[in-house]
């Protein structure tokens, strides 16, 4: 299920842990509810673009889905068009350990 309003966002972003890459930021929330959502803003470029990035990032927490245990962000940079998806797999999965 994923987050709806903003005000549900700003409290996400307020209270979780950040983990900072050159193609996202990783926001992790420790809760029961398991919610997972994800954010492309027109800073990454019109609408192909974003939806390229938010599907990127959304084949990165299906194939990590099974360990997961907590709720998610993930916000996309715009560098995240040009990376091999090898590196962000990489990337998402040490995120991920040093979150944990």
């Amino acid at each position: 299920m994923p987050l709806g309003s903003v005000k549900e966002f700003n409290k996400f972003y307020n209270s979780s842990k950040k983990y900072h890459t050159k193609y996202f930021v990783l926001f992790v929330v420790k809760d029961a509810k398991k919610r997972f959502s994800v954010v492309a803003s027109k800073k990454i470029g019109g609408a192909v673009k974003r939806n390229f990035a938010k599907r990127r990032l959304r084949a990165l927490f299906i194939k990590q889905s099974t360990t997961i245990n907590n709720s998610i962000v993930l916000v996309a940079k715009k560098d995240i068009l040009d990376v091999p998806f090898s590196k962000l797999e990489y990337l998402f999965s040490k995120a991920l350990k040093a979150l944990s």
